[in-house]
């Protein structure tokens, strides 16, 4: 199938979801008519392939080192893989592949995407599967070559904007449990409304 060719036009977000999750619509291309792909997609984010203003570069110091060192440190994240089905198709076909997408800064994806201020995000599709086509005698199985790729450029606003609609000017931490339980009676005894009013009054308390 040396003939077959990817490419991303685009994203947004997936609607109806149960979790946030972003669709690229996913372009596939062939010169022979194709019966069906089990189509394999790994998800890149190439941090290598944008320039980092100073503030997002002091935001992923944890994650990369000082940016003295980025040269050795800075290496591609996996954010998501995933298996879809492309239904039979002539010449070429669109579809979309769904990304679920977590709010969780312990999860390094998460964690750089929160980091960036604007621009675009530059990705990397890598395909691999199983296509099927239609031969004289039934069908034919070939695999997806392993060279198979696609790259597209995200704009940092498109996971931003897809944030606060199921976090509206919200952030999430984790703690360990028993950090939470002392957070739980520090707000109770003070009879705080939310977690904000508990913590802004922490911070003040530490900061004095």
């Amino acid at each position: 199938m040396n003939d077959l060719s990817f490419a991303v036009a685009g994203a947004k977000p997936l609607p109806h979801a149960a979790v946030p999750a972003l669709a690229f619509s996913l372009r596939v291309q062939s010169a022979v008519p194709v019966h069906a792909i089990l189509l394999r997609c790994q998800l890149q984010i190439e941090p290598r392939r944008r320039k980092h203003a100073p503030e997002e570069q002091r935001r992923l110091t944890d994650m990369f080192g000082t940016s003295d060192r980025w040269g050795d440190t800075l290496r591609p994240l996996i954010w998501n893989q995933s298996t879809i089905n492309v239904p039979a198709f002539d010449q070429s076909i669109e579809v979309d592949v769904p990304v679920s997408c977590t709010y969780d800064f312990e999860v390094t994806s998460a964690k750089y995407l929160a980091a960036l201020e604007g621009g675009e995000i530059p990705l990397r599709f890598l395909f691999s599967g199983t296509v099927f086509l239609k031969s004289a005698n039934g069908f034919m199985v070939q695999q997806v070559p392993w060279d198979r790729e696609a790259s597209y450029r995200m704009p940092v606003v498109v996971w931003r904007d897809l944030m606060q609609m199921y976090f509206p000017d919200s952030a999430w931490i984790r703690v360990r449990r028993d950090t939470l339980d002392l957070l739980q009676r520090f707000r109770a005894k003070h009879g705080f409304l939310n977690w904000d009013e508990a913590l802004e009054t922490m911070l003040a308390e530490a900061v004095r």
